[in-house]
């Protein structure tokens, strides 16, 4: 039987080896594939007498792969046995409506597989009319002839096919034994394997019992890791607050001896006093920010909204506290946006619309302020805001060009125009607004004085502060 060949495809290698042992009983030579996609190409150059197919597998599962087999003419032929753990009428009506053959369970039995080798005549069958012509060999003789008496006849073919059915009974013994090695190994390996394994958390154990010392040392490990990180919270904790006094007290060591002061800052800087307009301090936390619209260009930190006395809410509230003759309401500007347009132009739409509702009339003022920016680049290809931790001796130009560049007709945005023009023609002149120029040294937060420590970042800070519109209402 050594001429027939098997082919198993299966992405179990356990199960692979599992079935080729029953068939190597029945002197069957196997070759095996992993995936489907290997067995279509090994079928490409090899012709088995039967194929075993496995159901589910990675990537083409069985079905798919018998019904390729069978739309090919050169392997439509081929047996094909679906053994799988599916069972049922339905999936057997579904192998078969396919092309294949049978389905056998996953959990194979020897005599599963020998009958399913008789009836695709792959092994013969012993229950032929061969084992009734059998004749023992002491009833076997030679008749005689003419030259003398009758002999045994020689028991040399009987010798050899008895001695071939004990090697096959023997082989298959020794397959077998092997198969329950394994199994009680495996069983034993997994047995040890979860005597390992640490056992759950129970009540504190006797002193008879053994101590899970795996649990123990980790929560040794894991308390130390707790007290590592606490102890570098609290360095970090320390080494900022000492940074931030070390900055502290360079900075009143620059108060008292000024290093040499950059010209481009030095001409920047404000000569006279600001007006008690909006001020604020860089580290206060009361700077309102002023929601940016996205048509605003992208700034050194976010606007704000301020006023001499409080900070004004967001919204149509900050523009109810608007007040004639009253102090300004202020709105910085992110750098490079329009002075009047994205979130500026939305508060001056609230406040007019307010006004026209309550039958106010008066002058809206609006004047705005560049900030002189700390900028990096160059005419050709444009300027930006340095980085933070740039030094501020280092900025290319001390300025705001994108503000000085432009004349007054192209500082009013068209919809800013459309909107002073729609609220003219709806009060019929009763509320008017006026948009002028600022002067530059009327700061809203002064200029930190340069020195060699200045960076860019504490810088632009304050220029973005004076970056702004002021709104008065008269």
């Amino acid at each position: 039987m050594g001429a027939k060949r098997a082919l198993i495809v299966d992405d179990s290698r356990s199960a692979r080896l599992f079935l080729a042992r029953m068939l190597e009983r029945y002197e069957i030579d196997v070759d095996s594939a992993e995936t489907a996609e290997a067995a279509i190409d090994y079928l490409a150059s090899h012709r088995p007498d039967v194929i075993f197919m496995d159901h589910l597998m990675p990537g083409m599962d069985g079905f798919q792969a018998v019904q390729a087999i069978k739309n090919n003419p050169r392997t439509a032929t081929i047996p094909i046995m679906m053994y799988t753990s599916q069972e049922g009428e339905l999936y057997l009506g579904q192998a078969r409506a396919l092309g294949a053959v049978g389905v056998l369970p996953k959990q194979i039995k020897p005599t599963d597989v020998s009958k399913v080798l008789y009836q695709l005549h792959l092994v013969p069958d012993r229950r032929t009319s061969e084992q009734t012509s059998f004749r023992p060999i002491s009833v076997a003789v030679q008749e005689e002839s003419e030259e003398g008496p009758a002999t045994p006849a020689p028991p040399r073919v009987l010798t050899e096919t008895s001695l071939r059915e004990q090697f096959a009974e023997l082989r298959r013994a020794l397959v077998a034994g092997i198969d329950t090695q394994t199994d009680r190994i495996t069983a034993e390996v997994r047995a040890l394997l979860l005597e390992a394994l640490p056992p759950p958390m129970e009540s504190p154990t006797s002193p008879g019992t053994p101590r899970p010392w795996g649990w123990m040392v980790a929560s040794v490990a894991l308390a130390i890791a707790l007290a590592s990180t606490g102890l570098w919270w609290r360095d970090l904790s320390m080494l900022r607050a000492m940074a931030k006094d070390v900055e502290q007290l360079r900075v009143e060591v620059a108060q008292r001896a000024p290093a040499p002061v950059s010209p481009r800052l030095a001409e920047a800087a404000p000569t006279r006093a600001s007006p008690p307009v909006d001020t604020a301090r860089p580290g206060d936390s009361a700077g309102v920010a002023d929601s940016a619209a996205p048509a605003d260009a992208a700034g050194p930190g976010p606007g704000a909204v301020t006023t001499a006395s409080a900070t004004l809410p967001a919204g149509p509230a900050r523009v109810a506290a608007l007040q004639p003759d009253g102090k300004p309401l202020v709105l910085t500007v992110p750098y490079g946006a329009d002075a009047l347009g994205g979130s500026r132009l939305e508060v001056v739409r609230q406040l007019l619309e307010r006004l026209t509702r309550q039958g106010t009339g008066g002058v809206v003022d609006i004047k705005t302020y560049p900030g002189r920016f700390c900028l990096m680049g160059n005419a050709t290809d444009g300027y930006s805001v340095a980085p933070e931790e740039t030094a501020a001796s280092k900025c290319d130009l001390v300025g705001n060009p994108s503000d000085d560049a432009l004349s007054p007709a192209q500082r009013t945005p068209l919809a800013f125009a459309n909107l002073v023009g729609s609220v003219r023609n709806a009060t019929h002149g009763n509320i008017d607004v006026q948009v002028a120029n600022g002067d530059a040294a009327a700061t809203a937060m002064p200029y930190p004085q340069a020195s060699a420590e200045l960076t860019a970042g504490e810088w632009n800070r304050a220029a973005a502060a004076n970056n702004r519109i002021e709104i008065r209402l008269h």
